[in-house]
């Protein structure tokens, strides 16, 4: 991926630059993000989309809500630093990125709370840049462990959109496609259009054709039928949340994949940073679960396809179990079968927002 989804220009005056995903395939626009409640907007409207990447957006978004304060002492900054990480916090509640970097942006305030308060306001720009680097040497990572599984003719089927988009560059499903590309292996791609704002076919396809991999774009509701058919080797998406059990969230539609999978004997994978698990929620019964407005339903993209009135109901993930996920790919390595004593073993004592 050539294109910088998210990054900050500047100095510390300067602003968040990132891609307005909701154009995509047809436009490549950028929105430049010089306050909170324009970065808290992108973030909810999916401007800006993928838990790696709405983990960079709540970074910088943090950046942008406290360069400006006159706060003469620490105690003062800090409370400035909690309301800005409660009101982008508010934007999207599944993505645990989120939550991830808000805390490990407070955490940093807190670690240098004897400096100046504009060296803080540096520090966090610092570790806000940090972060972003840190994610693309993740993706990069997550992609060689990944493509270690794919053999040279393999065909993949993924959902909705785990690339360069939802990361830094790069990213986390799509970076094991990325990388087995990379090393000259011939592989093929089946990518679900993803109901009901189309990421699979308006971003993932639009990657794939980019990168020059070959991909096949296809309605939801088709993708056990080419698993019927034997066109598919192995599934792998990328994750929104992962609990402690390897139970996994990530776009709706995921879970009736991975059941179709199963049935057909095909392989399922789920390829995410380390940061994107969960380690306080015990199961994926536990993760909280955004539900989404009825017109990204009924009126897509600007077209009434429903009845005016006609009820809605529009979660917008659900939860894989871990009985049905071969393994997870991460930067750490592949947690095969997972279960909470694989992940904790892989993991160690991975921090979790609080």
């Amino acid at each position: 991926m050539p294109l910088a989804t998210i990054e900050w220009v500047g100095g510390l005056d300067g602003h968040a630059r990132l891609i307005d995903q909701t154009l995509l395939p047809t436009e490549l626009k950028y929105i430049d993000c010089e306050d909170v409640p324009t970065m808290w907007n992108s973030i909810k409207r999916l401007a800006v989309r993928g838990a790696p990447a709405i983990g960079i957006a709540a970074a910088l978004g943090t950046v942008l809500g406290i360069r400006g304060s006159e706060a003469s002492d620490f105690n003062e900054f800090e409370e400035e630093l909690r309301h800005v990480a409660n009101y982008l916090g508010s934007s999207r509640p599944t993505a645990v990125n989120l939550f991830w970097a808000l805390d490990r942006m407070h955490a940093v305030a807190r670690h240098n709370a004897n400096l100046p308060i504009d060296r803080i306001k540096e520090v966090l720009l610092e570790e806000a840049k940090a972060i972003i680097e840190m994610d693309k040497t993740v993706c990069r990572q997550i992609g060689r462990h990944g493509a270690e599984l794919i053999a040279d003719g393999t065909t993949i089927l993924t959902h909705c959109n785990a690339g360069g988009l939802a990361t830094a560059d790069y990213g986390t499903a799509l970076a094991v496609m990325f990388a087995a590309h990379e090393q000259g292996k011939r592989i093929s791609v089946y990518a679900d259009e993803t109901r009901p704002l189309l990421q699979g076919a308006r971003l993932t396809a639009w990657e794939l054709m980019h990168a020059g991999i070959d991909v096949t774009l296809i309605c939801d509701n088709m993708a056990g039928l080419v698993m019927k058919q034997g066109k598919i080797d192995c599934v792998i998406v990328g994750a929104d949340r992962i609990a402690a059990n390897g139970d996994t969230a990530n776009k709706i539609g995921t879970y009736s994949v991975a059941v179709l999978a199963k049935q057909h004997g095909v392989s399922f994978y789920v390829a995410a940073p380390a940061s994107t698990f969960d380690l306080s929620l015990p199961s994926g019964h536990f993760i909280p679960i955004e539900e989404r407005e009825g017109n990204e339903i009924t009126c897509g993209f600007g077209k009434r396809t429903a009845p005016e009135g006609v009820k809605t109901y529009c979660p917008a993930f659900d939860v894989t179990p871990a009985e049905y996920i071969t393994g997870i790919i991460t930067e750490r390595g592949i947690i095969e079968r997972p279960d909470a004593d694989k992940v904790r073993k892989t993991l160690g004592a991975q921090s979790q927002p609080g």
